[in-house]
């Protein structure tokens, strides 16, 4: 593709992918997020705050927007987490643990999102590095190196989030989600400290919750704004679970980002479809009364 063609895309595309994103982004500044937090906390949700960077900005500058989701946290009194991407600092190890030492120092914790199979190594030997105090580890259900990177995270001390996994194992890429996902969690039933369960999936949730609370095992629920909650949460009110609700904020290069969708046409189809139509997180207003706080 030509430069000029790829700037004439860019023209027409921009617009409506920006539209777009929005429906997957509390909005561009941890402000946006900090309120649709709020409007979680009246519904009963905690929350986990992530900025979503654009893949170019430097450490630094991404380490700031995870300063300011620390602060914000404190300021306004939220439930919060901090979701941390270790590939976005650059996989630097003296930014991961300035953001971490700040989080501690606030009573804030932080949650290592899952990325790339190949990444988990290095996540891990940070999280093993800085101990597991006050932090966390997403393993997906969809690979089959889930249950070591588990064991090391237990072994560390840390909390464990369990998702479906957006990257497939290069090894096995057609494994059964909904069967990863609870083999993970039988493996830490009885072991893990805390695990969230984060899946939209209800009858995946209740089998879940299901094994955790037989084996005595604390959790709760998470989910990511934002897909309907409603049939999943019931599952946990079964249980007494706590939810939290996971908001992105920034430029959201995922899911959308402008490059994949000019490597791939059919991502058009899928905006315009999800702009169209289809289900969504309907957060309940804020009453008058805490407005302006």
């Amino acid at each position: 593709m030509t430069s000029l063609a790829m700037q004439y895309l860019k023209s027409m595309a921009m617009p409506v992918l920006n539209l777009a994103t929005r429906r997957y982004v509390a909005g561009e500044r941890v402000a946006d997020a900090v309120d649709l937090a709020a409007r979680a906390h009246y519904d009963g949700l905690g929350c986990t705050l992530c900025y979503w960077n654009d893949g170019t900005e430097d450490p630094q500058s991404v380490s700031s927007q995870y300063m300011s989701i620390v602060s914000a946290i404190g300021q306004h009194g939220l439930d919060g987490t901090l979701a941390l991407k270790i590939p976005a600092l650059w996989d630097r190890e003296d930014e991961v643990a300035r953001v971490v030492e700040a989080a501690r120092q606030a009573g804030t914790h932080v949650m290592f999102d899952a990325h790339a199979a190949d990444q988990s190594d290095v996540t891990l030997t940070y999280l093993e590095r800085l101990g597991g105090q006050g932090l966390g580890l997403a393993i997906p259900g969809r690979w089959r190196r889930s249950l070591r990177d588990a064991d090391r995270a237990i072994e560390a001390g840390a909390a464990i989030r369990v998702v479906k996994g957006q990257w497939p194992d290069p090894d096995a890429p057609g494994m059964d989600l909904r069967e990863g996902y609870l083999t993970v969690i039988r493996h830490l039933a009885g072991r893990a400290r805390f695990v969230s369960v984060a899946t939209h999936d209800a009858p995946l949730a209740a089998q879940a919750m299901e094994i955790l609370a037989d084996a005595g095992t604390p959790f709760e629920q998470e989910f990511v704004f934002p897909l309907p909650i409603a049939a999943a949460r019931r599952e946990g009110a079964r249980f007494g679970a706590a939810a939290r609700l996971y908001i992105p904020y920034g430029e959201a290069w995922l899911p959308y980002s402008l490059k994949r969708a000019l490597r791939n046409p059919r991502t058009f189809y899928w905006i315009a479809r999800d702009m169209l139509g289809g289900d969504k997180l309907d957060l309940p207003p804020l009453p008058a009364s805490t407005l302006g706080r």
